[in-house]
């Protein structure tokens, strides 16, 4: 009884085995479907090339005339060394001159403003005195005029500064001429140099007297001739 039990197991065994390859034998391959590439149906776009023609400009289909400036190069190259410029002194010379031509001033009030450009003489005086005093001051506004004194050439008064009062020296006079002179040495802060002079005797009769306007450099002069 025991011997037919086992026999059953072996062969149902068998039989299970036999059945398992059969199905692993006989099952069917299912083929792999490709899936489907998405297509980018976004438009493409291509840039556009340059336009080289520089004489007509195209925008789309339509031609855009060219527009014209009317500005104009200039033909002469601009040259600092090939420039000329006017002397400096020259032109303020010029101006100067323009200006006194429009205010049509005369000689003389010229010569008031700017000054004597010329040594003034103011004449020859005899006189028998043994001396005389020789004074001066600034006629016009004291502002710093300087003057040096002159007899015969020799330098009696070396710096004279003029104020508003009279003030001098006294000169003995010798046999002859007696020539003093006045020179400017400045013309103060407003020019012209401006003194007024007067020349007295030992008796208090008065000899000379003037006025004068000078540049610097230029000198004023009067002669005593005593017999």
């Amino acid at each position: 009884m025991k011997f037919f039990l086992s026999f059953l197991i072996l062969i149902s065994a068998t039989f299970f085995a036999n059945a398992q390859i059969d199905s692993q034998n006989k099952s069917t391959a299912i083929p792999a479907v490709e899936s489907k590439k998405e297509v980018d149906n976004t438009p493409k776009i291509t840039p556009s090339q340059p336009n080289n023609n520089t004489n007509n400009s195209t925008f789309g289909s339509l031609n855009v005339p060219n527009l014209s400036t009317g500005v104009e190069a200039p033909k002469k190259e601009f040259s600092l060394f090939g420039e000329k410029f006017g002397n400096p002194g020259e032109l303020y010379t010029k101006q100067l001159d323009d200006q006194l031509a429009n205010t049509k001033l005369t000689p003389e009030e010229v010569e008031a403003r700017n000054g004597s450009l010329t040594d003034q003489y103011f004449g020859d005086f005899k006189s028998n005195a043994k001396s005389v005093n020789v004074s001066y001051r600034d006629h016009g506004y004291v502002d710093g005029d300087l003057i040096q004194v002159l007899v015969n050439d020799d330098v009696v008064q070396a710096r004279v500064f003029l104020n508003g009062g009279f003030r001098g020296f006294k000169l003995d006079l010798q046999k002859g001429f007696n020539k003093i002179d006045f020179l400017a040495l400045n013309q103060g802060e407003s020019g012209p140099n401006t003194a007024e002079f007067r020349v007295v005797d030992d008796k208090g009769i008065l000899v000379s007297a003037n006025r004068w306007n000078l540049a610097t450099g230029v000198k004023a002069t009067i002669i005593i001739v005593k017999d």
